[in-house]
């Protein structure tokens, strides 16, 4: 009999976030944008752009590019950046930011700036590795006198014999491998495998063919390895530049007490000195002309651009231009007012020498019918059921207040039908949920119309 308990189930239980329904920018093969496709409906215009970006990207063309996104609170803008990142797929690097995590106490502005700049950079490092693997048939220390007399011991070289389903083969290993296969804890039985140029020795596991000799015992048992003992493998790490500053700029201390010490009291937030920046990218470009490495410039998403400063704006400037820069997408939402730090008024509260460097994308207000399609996708997405009159109701709030409260109001209006009874929305517990909480619209009105019942 079997207990169900124990049974989990695999489906990936993922929270939905608002955002979840998008699964790229749904472009047809001649990067038109198909009315309902990937989770988008609507913003046709903005997203044909958006894959023109993505093209760009792909082909590496654009590098030190910015794109803006521009247009009302609840069009779109984040949405069809997840789209971009989506559309770019897994290995291409997509750091979103928002514009007001630049102000920390104790980092610099510019400093948060450069390292999600760096964080946006990829590098794909292909390694050709020669490695050694197979079940060890034989392990036998040869033992020679000590040179430095006494009556002890050394090891001299150590034989160890590895076998794969194709062959076995006998290896003369140097005395300090024979340390590394000690630290292990290997034994005749075990599958290893053994890095050629830097000696390293992994133990993967037992043998499966000793898979029945103990009833009860906690090893991992893993199959014979396949293929010749001696093999090359080409390892692929993809790392962004900021890992390597990162890796770089940690001070490496000695093993003795002070050095450890000293590594324990010291910040872990070090600033990454520009100098440091310029040896990395020395070595980065160093390997790619060699054709170990590839760039693969990506996405840096900051969202609320306004929230930026003069002193932000001018290091973009220069940092758009510098040779190893991500693609930057910036979205705003704000039509004329003043760039912080400066009493300048200016488009979408950014200066006009960056305005100059951006492609600018609109993305445009929903019309009632896309509002109705997005609810209803929406539901799909939170898996719920809901009539067409609710749908229809639902979306007229969208008309009257904005979509993203329509949206909003879908989880509390599916509670009021679950207290209810009923497994679906209907159009009484959208007005009852739209009853219970205001939009800010409405919030607005009323205290503009009690003005002498609240504080000033």
């Amino acid at each position: 009999k079997m207990k169900i308990e124990e049974v989990k189930s695999t489906t990936k239980t993922e929270r939905v976030a608002s955002h979840s329904h998008v699964k790229g920018l749904g472009l047809n093969e001649a990067g038109e944008a198909d009315p309902i496709a990937a989770g988008f409906i609507g913003q046709e215009k903005a997203r044909e752009a958006a894959g023109i970006a993505v093209d760009l990207i792909k082909s590496k063309k654009m590098a030190g590019r910015a794109v803006l996104f521009a247009g009302a609170p609840g069009t779109g803008k984040t949405a069809i950046a997840l789209g971009m990142a989506k559309e770019l797929g897994p290995k291409v690097p997509f750091v979103p930011m928002v514009g007001s995590e630049v102000y920390s106490s104790e980092v610099k502005k510019v400093e948060i700036l450069m390292e999600n700049f760096r964080r946006a950079i990829g590098l794909r490092i292909k390694e050709n590795k020669e490695v050694y693997e197979g079940e060890v048939i034989e392990l036998t220390p040869e033992e020679t006198e000590n040179p430095l007399g006494g009556y002890g011991k050394t090891v001299a070289h150590v034989i160890i014999g590895l076998k794969t389903t194709k062959g076995t083969k006998q290896l003369k290993l140097d005395p300090s491998i024979y340390e590394s296969i000690q630290k292990e804890k290997v034994s005749v039985g075990d599958v290893i495998y053994i890095e050629a140029n830097s000696g390293a020795v992994k133990r993967v596991g037992r043998s499966d063919s000793y898979a029945t000799e103990f009833d009860l015992e906690a090893e991992e048992y893993v199959p014979l390895p396949k293929g010749d003992v001696h093999k090359k493998k080409e390892v692929v790490q993809d790392v962004s530049l900021h890992d390597l500053d990162v890796a770089n700029a940690r001070p490496q201390g000695g093993q003795d007490i002070f050095s450890m010490m000293n590594q324990m009291s010291k910040p872990k937030k070090t600033e990454i000195t520009e100098k440091l920046r310029m040896e990395i990218n020395k070595v980065v470009s160093k390997y790619i002309d060699q054709g170990v490495a590839e760039l693969v410039p990506g996405v840096l998403f900051v969202d609320e651009v306004h929230m930026l400063d003069l002193e932000c704006f001018t290091y973009l400037n220069r940092a758009l231009e510098s040779p190893l820069s991500p693609i930057v997408v910036f979205a705003t939402n704000r039509g004329m007012c003043t760039v912080r730090g400066a009493d300048i008024v200016s488009p979408h509260g950014i200066p006009v020498d960056l305005l100059d460097r951006l492609l600018i994308i609109r993305t445009s207000p929903y019309a009632i019918e896309e509002m109705a399609q997005i609810i209803a996708l929406r539901a799909k997405t939170e898996s719920l059921e809901i009539e067409a009159e609710a749908l229809v109701a639902l979306s007229s709030i969208g008309e009257r207040a904005t979509l993203r409260f329509a949206v909003q109001l879908l989880t509390p209006a599916s509670i009021i039908a679950k207290t209810n009874g009923r497994g679906n929305i209907v159009i009484a517990d959208i007005e009852e949920a739209d009853s219970l909480f205001l939009d800010a619209k409405s919030s607005a009105k009323l205290l503009s119309d009690n003005p002498d019942k609240y504080i000033q």
